[in-house]
């Protein structure tokens, strides 16, 4: 039997970058985040020593547009430029002294070559309207924003509108990855998608490093879907941990379940997608450690333990993040509704009917009988 199983050719593996061939660029990139949330100060982190580190192919300085809050009596800006760190959202972590907080975003994104974009995706449309033409021409961006937009009664996804919107290239990166976790240096996974290879690279580039390793795959929509949809599940899960009577069994189950509805929506709306991509720590990665430790778990699970209302729960949990599961869920409900397709998505329905106070928590398990 293995000489057999020796004898079979080895699946082809995806393709991965080897750092010594990455050709640096003619001309420095300039980088600019846009969103100082949470997860966009990690990135930040990241992304600033890796521009310091790597002067053939980044400038050194790294903007990042903040929203402006007064912070213990200080302007949140201030703060970072000066005490090097974002003591509202992601508090105790040093920030690289090359990146720079700006509370203008016209004035954080001149010059920019590549944009990231983080930041709750129901102000994306807002955003693009206020940089729209100030961005330089030939810049590329990446999206790391999680969610879907409607425009006239339509599903388009953020990156979609970013390209639109600004007339660029539009890459994605999603993955298995806990804000606080990755500033701490832990080891995780990531997945960014692109579509032109060289962008690509140079964002493996940006991004990677020995504690937070990059897999780059040729499918942007695959990944970003992945992100978006993600935070259903794990609303699912969160109502398994509060409803006592159930336990890893039945979050497992839920669990599974949601990828494969995750899998099914974005191949049947965009049939480019790639089933590999789910087995990428966009996919199952990010499943597990959402259902797990994610802010979506775990105010579902109060909410099953208090009732609150959903406003209630994020201003109580979240110190000023956005709740992106229960948009989310709202609005891949009015996508499938839309398009008669509900029946073919069983669990996202019923979770849907939970949020909406339609269903109790406990009926999650009854997906198949009640959709």
């Amino acid at each position: 039997m293995y000489k057999y199983l020796n004898s079979k050719p080895l699946p082809k593996a995806p393709f991965q970058p080897i750092e010594d061939e990455i050709k640096p660029p003619k001309k420095q990139e300039k980088v600019t985040l846009i969103g100082s949330g949470n997860w966009g100060t990690a990135c930040a982190k990241i992304v600033a020593e890796n521009c310091a580190k790597n002067p053939e192919f980044f400038e050194r300085e790294v903007r990042i547009w903040v929203f402006e809050e007064i912070v213990e009596g200080q302007k949140l800006t201030e703060i970072m430029n000066t005490r090097h760190e974002n003591v509202k959202y992601l508090p105790g972590h040093k920030l690289p002294d090359n990146l720079v907080a700006d509370p203008d975003i016209v004035s954080a994104v001149k010059d920019a070559t590549l944009l990231i974009f983080n930041f709750p995706h129901q102000f994306v449309a807002q955003t693009l309207e206020d940089i729209q033409g100030k961005v330089a021409k030939g810049a590329r961006a990446i999206t790391l924003v999680k969610g879907v937009n409607f425009i006239e009664k339509k599903h388009v996804l953020v990156s979609e509108m970013i390209s639109q919107e600004l007339g660029i290239e539009v890459c994605s990166l999603m993955g298995a990855n806990v804000a606080n976790e990755v500033a701490q240096g832990q080891f995780c996974e990531t997945t960014i998608g692109y579509k032109n290879l060289q962008t690509g690279l140079v964002l493996w580039k940006l991004f990677n490093t020995p504690n937070f390793h990059v897999r780059i795959v040729n499918d942007v929509k695959g990944v970003e879907i992945c992100g978006a949809l993600k935070n259903i599940v794990a609303l699912g899960a969160g109502f398994c941990d509060g409803v006592k009577s159930f336990g890893g069994n039945t979050k497992a189950a839920i669990m599974r379940v949601g990828l494969m509805e995750m899998k099914l929506f974005a191949q049947t709306f965009y049939s480019s997608v790639q089933t590999e991509t789910f087995f990428e720590s966009c996919g199952v990665g990010d499943i597990i450690t959402t259902c797990y430790g994610g802010r979506n778990r775990r105010c579902a699970e109060v909410y099953v333990r208090t009732r609150k209302s959903w406003q209630q729960i994020e201003e109580e949990q979240l110190n000023g993040q956005k709740l992106q599961g229960v948009g989310t869920s709202i609005e891949v409900y009015e996508i499938l509704k839309n398009a008669n397709l509900l029946y073919r998505f069983p669990l996202f329905h019923t979770i849907y009917l939970i949020v909406q106070g339609e269903l109790e928590p406990d009926e999650i398990v009854r997906y198949d009988e009640i959709c």
